[in-house]
């Protein structure tokens, strides 16, 4: 497979210049996406609007430079997300439109509508087929995602306590599942409970949506039902203590294995193109109702027609930034006892892996690793 192609700009801009806004327009520009034939058409830009009380998710700003980029090309563009498969502020599209809405997009920020995926209950999915997929042969897509004739993902890249980062792929794949493929990606692996290390604070109980953890009133810790628990790692998140790790170390590359199948579903037989900001890189997922400190510096903006391509030379980009202090990497980085595996994701949530989601990508036809960055 040729290199795939993949432009960059950074964050800055000259006093009295252009603003970071525009500067997106004329990436997306350079990038090619007036290739794509959009008069016409209906065209989705696939987001995260962020958990309410979490605030390093992408301005809505940056949404509207993309909106007003398919309008001027003659789209019709709309904003959407699916709804999530644990508790929260985003798990029904009353809900979810209302979180949307406090954390800044609507319909006049934004310039165009805004709709949840999969209906006002997360269950208005279809069907795809995933060609070459090896865990599933068919996903279970937003219904309003797949009725969409150009896709474009808009996505904010920062680290994440099971895939290591979130991404391109982890936007598109896990963020297009309906709840049941939300669901269906997840279960692969259960944790299990350090009942030393368990101080019965009950947080991780608190982001279950599955019954899958259980609380002894007696010993005053908790404890995994095997029977409920989809091992989706909210959990693992939820913890400061680290009594939580997972039993089953392959369930991370079962679900980097199925994000990948996913994001091939949504993509394959349609325009795509994808535009990832490495901005604010906390250390966790949008999807939690805080964000910890950065754990790397801005970097800038990246476009590509390759998902697959983008993601590595976020990665890259990534690897090749110095930690910052203050932040999750930073202390652990500090710890007497660190073991540095040369890598900022893993350095930050040891427990997570990220390379087998690339890889498979890769082999089932996603795209490339192999890319020309381009700086605009």
């Amino acid at each position: 497979m040729q290199q795939a192609k993949v432009y960059f700009t950074d964050f800055r801009t000259p006093a009295f210049g252009d603003g970071l806004p525009t500067k997106l327009k004329k990436l997306l520009r350079k990038a090619g996406i007036d290739q794509i034939d959009m008069d016409g058409k209906f065209v989705a830009i696939k987001m995260h609007f962020g958990e309410l009380g979490n605030i390093s998710f992408l301005r809505p700003n940056y949404a509207r430079a993309v909106a007003d980029v398919v309008k001027e090309l003659g789209g019709k563009p709309f904003l959407t997300d699916c709804n999530t498969m644990y508790p929260g502020s985003r798990k029904n599209a009353l809900e979810h439109l209302e979180c949307a809405w406090q954390n800044g997009f609507t319909a006049l920020t934004v310039g165009c509508p805004i709709l949840i995926g999969d209906g006002l209950k997360g269950t208005d999915d279809v069907s795809v087929p995933v060609v070459g997929g090896e865990y599933v042969k068919e996903a279970k897509i937003g219904r309003a995602v797949m009725d969409a004739d150009v896709f474009i993902s808009l996505t904010h890249f920062k680290g994440h306590e099971m895939t290591g980062f979130g991404g391109a792929i982890k936007n598109i794949g896990m963020g297009c599942g309906s709840r049941a493929g939300k669901t269906e990606q997840h279960s692969g692996g259960q944790p299990r409970i350090d009942e030393q290390a368990c101080r019965g604070c009950r947080k991780c109980q608190k982001e279950c949506a599955n019954g899958g953890l259980v609380f002894d009133e007696t010993t005053r810790k908790m404890h995994v039902d095997t029977e409920h628990c989809v091992g989706c790692g909210r959990c693992l998140g939820a913890c400061n203590f680290d009594a939580i790790q997972f039993k089953d170390y392959a369930a991370n590359a079962l679900l980097n294995c199925r994000m990948a199948e996913y994001t091939k579903a949504v993509v394959d037989g349609r325009p795509s193109f994808h535009i990832s900001l490495v901005v604010d890189v906390s250390p966790n997922c949008d999807c939690h109702g805080e964000n910890d400190a950065p754990i790397l510096p801005d970097i800038g903006m990246f476009a590509s027609f390759d998902p697959l391509a983008l993601d590595q030379a976020c990665v890259d980009a990534c690897m090749a930034a110095q930690p910052l202090p203050q932040s999750l990497l930073g202390d652990n980085m500090a710890k007497p006892d660190f073991c540095d595996h040369h890598d900022h994701f893993t350095n930050a949530h040891p427990e997570s892996e990220w390379q087998t989601c690339l890889e498979h990508a890769e082999k089932i036809g996603l795209g490339t690793r192999s890319y020309e960055l381009i700086r605009v």
